[in-house]
C-alpha cells in the first residue's frame, strides 16, 4: 500500500482521507485507512446493496409496489417515486420527475426488513459488510445517510462494485445503469439538471456540469456524495475505485477540490 499525498486538498481547511483502489488491491490511501467517520448520503450505494441482495434472493421484486400509490422499489432505488427529500407528502407521479429523496431510502429499508424479518441493519450485517469485511462499518442508523465507514471499508466496497460476488454481474449492471433516462431532477448542492441520470442507488456522471467528478470522467461513472464531506466513485472504464472522507459538512470548499482532485485521482492511477 502506498501513502501519498493529494496535491488537490492543498489549502483544504479540515483533515481529509482519501483512498484509491483498482479491483484487486488498494493503490493509495491518504490519512489512517481505518478512521470511521459519517458517510452521509454515500450510505446509500451500501443500502441499494442490500437490496439489490434481497432482490436476487427473491425476497422482493423490483417491480413490486413499495412507497407511495404507483410506485415500485426501483422507483425507490433511482429517486422517481415522488416522495420529497424529506416526508412523505409526495411532489409528483411516480416516474415523473427525478426528486432526491432520504425518505425513499428509508422506506427501502423498511420494506427489506419486513421481507427479511429482520432489521436493515442486521441484514446489511448479514449480507453485505459482514461478508465484504468491512470491519469499522457502522450501519445502524438511517438506511439514506446514517452510516459510518472507513476509507478501507469504502475501497473494500468499490472492488466489489467493480467485481461483484454478492450480487451476479447483470444485477451490478443494471444498478449501473440509467434509469429512466430523460427525468429532469436536482443534484442537492449542484443545481437542476435536465437529465438528471440515476442508476439504482448510484448516481451517474452522464454530462452533468458543474458536478462534484471532473468533467473528463465517463458519463457511465457511478458514485455518490455525502453532505458530511464524503464520496464514493467507480469508474469502469478505467477499473478504478475512490473514496473521500471528511467528516465536515459539504460547502464550498468541497466543491472546490473534489474536481481537481478526481481528475487527479484518475491522472496518476487510471492507467495501470
Amino acid at each position: 500500500m502506498e501513502t501519498t499525498t493529494f496535491d488537490a486538498t492543498d489549502g483544504f481547511p479540515h483533515t481529509a482521507l482519501v483512498g484509491v483502489t483498482d479491483a484487486e488491491r488498494t493503490l493509495a490511501v491518504q490519512g489512517d485507512p481505518r478512521a470511521a467517520l459519517p458517510l452521509a448520503s454515500v450510505s446509500k450505494p451500501i443500502t441499494a446493496w442490500g437490496v439489490l441482495i434481497a432482490v436476487e434472493r427473491e425476497l422482493v421484486d423490483l417491480d413490486e409496489p413499495a412507497g407511495p400509490d404507483g410506485s415500485t422499489l426501483l422507483n425507490l432505488l433511482d429517486h422517481t417515486s415522488g416522495l420529497p427529500f424529506e416526508g412523505e407528502q409526495t411532489q409528483a407521479a411516480p416516474g415523473t420527475r427525478r426528486i432526491y429523496s432520504n425518505a425513499g431510502f428509508d422506506a427501502l429499508g423498511a420494506r427489506v426488513a419486513e421481507a427479511a424479518g429482520m432489521p436493515f441493519a442486521q441484514w446489511l450485517a448479514a449480507e453485505v459488510t459482514g461478508p465484504l469485511g468491512m470491519q469499522d462499518a457502522v450501519v445502524t442508523g438511517r438506511p439514506s445517510a446514517g452510516y459510518r465507514a472507513s476509507i478501507e471499508d469504502l475501497l473494500i466496497f468499490g472492488r466489489e462494485v467493480l467485481r461483484p460476488t454478492l450480487i451476479p454481474v447483470e444485477l451490478r449492471d443494471l444498478a449501473l445503469m440509467v434509469s429512466q433516462p430523460g427525468l429532469k431532477g436536482v443534484v442537492p448542492g449542484y443545481g437542476s439538471f435536465d437529465d438528471n441520470q440515476w442508476g439504482l442507488g448510484f448516481e451517474l456522471k452522464g454530462v452533468k456540469s458543474p458536478h462534484w467528478l471532473a468533467d473528463s470522467f465517463a458519463p457511465e461513472t457511478a458514485g455518490h456524495f455525502g453532505g458530511q464531506g464524503s464520496f464514493f466513485f467507480v469508474d469502469r472504464s478505467r477499473d478504478l475505485a475512490a473514496a473521500f472522507l471528511s467528516g465536515v459538512p459539504f460547502g464550498d470548499e468541497h466543491k472546490r477540490i473534489w474536481p481537481p482532485l478526481t481528475e487527479e485521482i484518475v491522472t496518476r492511477y487510471g492507467g495501470r
